[in-house]
């Protein structure tokens, strides 16, 4: 056991040693690498879009499982929570006046289990909540992405309300999880069941990121045509790869303390 440990060890104390860009560098090759994986084993990428869907109520689950057995909500953001049920609720309604299909449906239930989470923490297990830790002002987010949604939205033949509403919640995804990485900030040590969570939404953030991307490739640019025109294509995907790389750090330290088989993730000053 210690010796299949030592490789990863070895590689991982060389990347502690290099400086950021190399680690920047490092990060946008094994994305790339990623991505031609996924494009050679996945012939229909719309299942990865699904795959993210069902990754993410995994996450959830393992939420659902933590409050409902553990009694507890240390280390969780109550602001991400809420960030999150505003911009399924704004992208539940876009659904159902744009185009109501099986998203519909796996939004509704996503939303619906957050709603529940978020009654757990601020009733329920109030007494466990960290509030002192969970300190983010959420309104650095929402004004930027409320204003931006204004000026930069769809320009498909819906109304103009429906459009700035899918800007909007498109905008706001991209950024729901910076509470619950300022609160892990805060504490530095992140119990599982949370770490799992936040791993979970790492891992559906890249599956989405991924379905744009080889999307945009299979069409050949076509797929930016058919959002619409202006800087709308462009912000739709750079707010996907900006969701992926928020929590891009996280997940390799998370995969780390796995691999070194530590069930209490600690992270190190300046991640997150």
């Amino acid at each position: 056991m210690k010796a299949s440990k030592r490789p990863i060890q070895a590689v991982a104390s060389w990347l502690r040693r290099q400086p950021p860009k190399v680690k920047a560098f490092l990060a946008v090759v094994s994305g790339m690498v990623a991505l031609v994986f996924l494009r050679m084993v996945v012939h229909d990428h719309d299942n990865l879009f699904v795959a993210a869907e069902a990754v993410h109520a995994l996450g959830i689950a393992v939420l659902i499982y933590k409050l409902s057995k553990e009694k507890t909500c240390a280390g969780l953001s109550l602001k991400s929570q809420e960030l999150t049920a505003v911009f399924l609720a704004v992208r539940l309604y876009c659904s159902v006046v744009m185009e109501y299909d099986i998203h519909t449906l796996l939004d509704s239930a996503t939303l619906a289990t957050t709603l529940w989470v978020i009654y757990m923490i601020r009733f329920k297990l109030r007494s466990s909540y960290m509030e002192d830790k969970d300190n983010f002002a959420i309104y650095y987010v929402v004004i930027p992405c409320a204003v931006l949604s204004l000026v930069i939205h769809p320009s498909t033949h819906h109304h103009i309300i429906n459009r700035i509403c899918w800007a909007f919640c498109v905008y706001l995804e991209a950024v729901s999880v910076l509470p619950q990485l300022r609160v892990m900030q805060n504490t530095k040590i992140v119990e599982p069941f949370t770490a799992h969570y936040v791993f979970a939404l790492g891992v559906a953030r890249f599956l989405s990121c991924a379905h744009w991307v080889l999307q945009v490739l299979d069409t050949r640019g076509g797929l930016l045509t058919a959002l619409g025109y202006g800087m709308w294509p462009s912000m739709v995907l750079l707010s996907e790869i900006v969701q992926t790389f928020i929590l891009a750090d996280f997940c390799y330290y998370y995969v780390k303390s796995v691999f070194g088989g530590q069930l209490v993730l600690r992270l190190p000053s300046g991640v997150v």
